[in-house]
């Protein structure tokens, strides 16, 4: 398929942004079409756009309308369930460019900015004006705030604070038919009709596309976290210690596994040997709790989260209020992901998560999967919400290697629903996750999601083929 040029568009379509910000030529088309989800699916762009305002997204979404061409917002593209993904003849709408934090008040402790804002760039202009935003995904230095409310994503900080939704108050979007509407609110409280923004969060542009985005703050942490660790000889006896934290009403600021396919890559990046026991054995798991409570409550908190992991059978466990030591710890977390991609092999990611009580029989499950399809299998995990992300890794290029992953990746999702989880806690669903959605969800509630599909979006043209099919 040879992908136009812009003289064959139409020309309301051309005319809707500056022709440097239209690109149509193949090579600058294609890194556009897909997102950082392994083996999903994706097709060739009929255009990309690159609009700076709303009044530029109206005018693309109207003309889109008015032919019938298939628009897929995007963001920066670090999603893993393939939902920014194109199909053939579609428009990309990268709202890349739309970077600028609109206003930060801090007497209402709010922050209004377009969807192309980096997550941590937010966070350091709330930063100096003594004001935090908390949603913190692995992504945060790359991702941004259009694509986090997209997929409703979380972090390290969720399993306290919440996740993107508990800080969205209102959005500005264009619907399917070029309209540009606000939904949501500035205040604090607000039952003024159905929650349209709530409903927008997590949708995937699958319901319109996000141009503006009003996020609550919260008072900047002024406290030296406290921070205890745990290694672990078993996944189970990991799973255990967050099942004692969990049941003992401890609530740390973070609280999150690193298992030892993890640990073994981080250390063999970064020269370190976290994990490396006297013995010469590696640990099985690796657990990273914090809490960010005044003193003494810190001190008792940890205290107490130290000793719950030493009754599951921890190997080591230890208290730190050193915040350099805690960093680096909480870095072996944040650099797993690109510590694994170091080995030059394909790699499928999930994302489901579990009650929290029943994560160790999910970690065995787990393991016994990889077993079972003869696959490699790491595991990070935002274990204080029950959040697992087993990695499965292949060799490129093994057909045999790859279909054996698929099947396990299908297994994990079966196994999460089977122990009373959800298929995706943060990822979204996309294209990787529509038949495990369909499963949890059951055929009326599906039915109830399309009947408000097709009333926002009649043509079918938002990100279509993503998350209801």
């Amino acid at each position: 398929m040879t992908v136009p040029d812009a003289v064959h568009l139409p020309p309301d379509l051309v005319a809707a942004v500056p022709r440097r910000y239209l690109l149509t030529d193949l090579d600058t088309v294609l890194p556009y079409s897909h997102d950082e989800a392994e083996w999903a699916d994706h097709g060739r762009p009929l255009a990309v756009v690159r609009p700076g305002t709303t009044a530029e997204v109206a005018a693309v979404v109207t003309a889109c309308a008015r032919h019938g061409i298939p628009v897929v917002p995007r963001g920066a593209g670090t999603g893993l369930s393939g939902g920014a993904n194109a199909v053939d003849g579609c428009v990309v709408i990268s709202t890349e460019r739309m970077r600028d934090i609109v206003e930060i008040d801090v007497a209402e402790r709010l922050a209004v900015v377009q969807p192309g804002v980096v997550n941590d760039h937010l966070r350091a202009a709330a930063a100096e004006r003594g004001l935090w935003y908390p949603p913190d995904p692995a992504s945060s230095p790359w991702s941004t705030i259009g694509g986090n409310v997209a997929t409703n994503a979380g972090g390290l900080c969720c399993v306290k604070y919440g996740v993107t939704r508990d800080y969205v108050l209102a959005l500005e979007l264009v619907t399917a038919a070029g309209q540009v509407v606000r939904v949501g609110r500035r205040t604090a409280k607000g039952v003024a009709g159905y929650d349209l923004a709530g409903l927008m969060v997590g949708s995937e542009g699958t319901l319109g596309v996000i141009t503006e985005v009003t996020v609550r703050l919260r008072p900047l942490r002024t406290t030296s976290p406290r921070t205890v660790v745990g290694f672990f000889d078993t996944l189970a006896d990991a799973g255990e210690a967050v099942a004692r934290v969990t049941a003992r009403g401890l609530e740390p600021s973070a609280f999150e596994l690193i298992d030892r396919v993890c640990l073994r890559a981080v250390n063999a990046w970064k020269h370190t040997d976290l994990g490396a026991g006297a013995d010469g054995q590696d640990a099985a798991a690796l657990l990273l709790a914090q809490t960010d409570l005044p003193e003494p409550a810190a001190r008792h908190e940890a205290e107490a989260i130290h000793a719950e992991f030493v009754a599951a059978g921890a190997r080591d466990a230890l208290l730190s209020t050193d915040p350099v030591e805690a960093e680096a710890l909480f870095d072996a977390r944040r650099l797993a992901y690109p510590a694994l991609e170091q080995r030059g092999e394909a790699m499928l990611t999930e994302d489901v998560c579990l009650p929290r009580g029943r994560l160790a029989e999910m970690l065995a499950r787990v393991e016994a999967i990889a077993a079972r399809h003869d696959t490699l299998i790491a595991t990070v995990a935002h274990a204080g919400d029950g959040n697992l992300h087993p990695l499965i890794l292949t060799p490129h290029g093994d057909d045999a290697a790859r279909v054996r992953a698929q099947a396990a990746f299908d297994d994990i999702v079966d196994a999460a629903l089977a122990l009373g989880g959800t298929v995706t806690g943060e990822h979204g669903v996309g294209l990787l996750k529509r038949a495990g959605m369909a499963r949890e969800l059951g055929r009326d509630v599906v039915a109830m999601q399309r009947a408000i599909k097709a009333a926002l979006d009649p043509q079918g043209i938002l990100n279509p083929g993503k998350v209801l099919g």
